[in-house]
């Protein structure tokens, strides 16, 4: 791969194989990558209410080092620096060379089948993002907002792959600040939806009931009693909590799960000692426990201002276990700690019911030939208007009262 692309500034992009081309001190000066803020505060540490775990050096550093990533797993790290000609760190990516279209929820599998019967060759691909991850964060990462910034990087990145004569580039679940840097360089914007718990400054479960319409209410009471009605009960695990025996039995819930029909365990098990022991404190584990043993399990990461959901597994099969570890005691969480949203993961319209509202999500992708470029567009014209169509679906049968002033 050729690795350096120059902008007229004296500005040049360069690619890093490994987490190692960035010391975790430069990482952290990004807007999402650090726990704490640059802005001073009474005490000195300002919490950084944008803080993102799956940004930070410690969770991409451990997929590497785990070998999640890496060779022979079709996510080569190709992570972009943009820096002044004397290696002043500016702007960064993380960022991938795929060889396959797996592990990304954003998907482009039609793509690449109608690129190749046409001669094309499709992989390799540059991916910019979260490895195994549908959440949304910054892609193009600057200190302070930096919009010239994000745009030269941007810019960076399609010469880049033209330059390596790849297919298409790829920026999924970005922010908007980052789509509009995108789409001005000539990337396509594509939208898709996911469900959220937002906290309207709840101080309790029941307030968030009473946002809902009185059937919605009185069914979500009734899950939950039936839930926990075998003698299960509910602890949170976080930090110093997080053993090597509790990972053991997490990940032998995240590998039932994984090998049921459609699963794919994409982490190891040397992944979760790693997170535990380089970001313990942003995570916190959901675990049901019967009869003195665990049988179920979330992991769910915490940010600066929202809760991020993600593995779930069992080894006991309980009525509704799945909504209650997964769902309501992350909104359970969100509010006890005052965090202002909770994302639950890739797509599940069974969400909205328990109180998960549309959002809608974000990706850009860049196609270096024109014609197929052509063709996408397209493609992404006539999705959109799917996604819209939904949006008024999903508004019909919310579960808030703010959408049915009548009941």
């Amino acid at each position: 791969m050729r690795e350096e692309a120059e902008e007229e500034t004296s500005i040049i992009l360069r690619n890093v194989s490994s987490m190692q081309g960035f010391s975790p001190e430069a990482w952290a000066q990004f807007s999402e990558t650090g726990k704490h803020s640059a802005a001073p505060s009474t005490d000195g540490i300002a919490a950084n209410k944008s803080y993102n775990p799956f940004l930070s050096y410690a969770y991409l550093s451990a997929l590497e080092d785990s070998g999640c990533v890496g060779e022979n797993t079709g996510w080569l790290p190709c992570h972009m620096r943009l820096e002044t000609q004397q290696g002043v760190l500016l702007a960064a990516a993380p960022a991938y060379l795929k060889s396959h279209s797996q592990g990304e929820y954003v998907f482009d599998h039609g793509w690449a089948e109608a690129f190749e019967r046409a001669g094309g060759q499709y992989y390799p691909k540059l991916q910019l993002g979260i490895p195994f991850t549908p959440a949304t964060g910054a892609r193009l990462l600057t200190t302070e907002n930096n919009p010239e910034l994000r745009r030269l990087l941007a810019s960076a990145v399609a010469q880049f792959t033209n330059q390596n004569q790849l297919s298409s580039a790829h920026v999924t679940f970005a922010e908007v600040p980052d789509i509009q840097a995108l789409t001005e360089t000539g990337f396509l914007h594509r939208k898709d939806q996911q469900f959220h718990f937002k906290n309207n400054g709840f101080q309790e479960y029941s307030d968030f009931l009473e946002e809902l319409v009185s059937r919605k209410r009185k069914a979500l009471k009734r899950e939950r009693r039936e839930a926990l009605s075998n003698g299960i009960s509910i602890e949170w695990l976080t930090g110093s909590d997080l053993t090597e025996d509790i990972w053991d039995q997490f990940y032998a819930f995240y590998m039932d799960t994984g090998s049921r029909k459609w699963g794919r365990p994409y982490l190891n098990r040397e992944f979760y000692s790693l997170i535990g022991e380089r970001m313990g404190d942003d995570i916190v584990l959901i675990m049901a426990k019967r009869d003195g043993h665990y049988i179920a399990g979330a992991i769910n990461f915490i940010g600066g201002d929202r809760l991020f959901g993600r593995h779930w597994g069992c080894i006991e099969d309980h009525p509704f276990l799945h909504f209650e570890v997964c769902y309501h005691q992350a909104i359970d969480y969100a509010i006890a700690h005052k965090l202002s949203v909770v994302e639950a993961g890739a797509q599940g319209e069974h969400k909205l019911a328990r109180g998960y509202e549309p959002v809608t999500t974000h990706s850009a992708h860049y196609i270096s030939h024109p014609g197929f470029r052509d063709a996408v567009a397209q493609y992404l014209h006539r999705e959109v208007r799917e996604v819209e169509m939904n949006n008024s679906y999903y508004a019909e049968h919310s579960p808030f009262r703010k959408f049915h002033q009548s009941e």
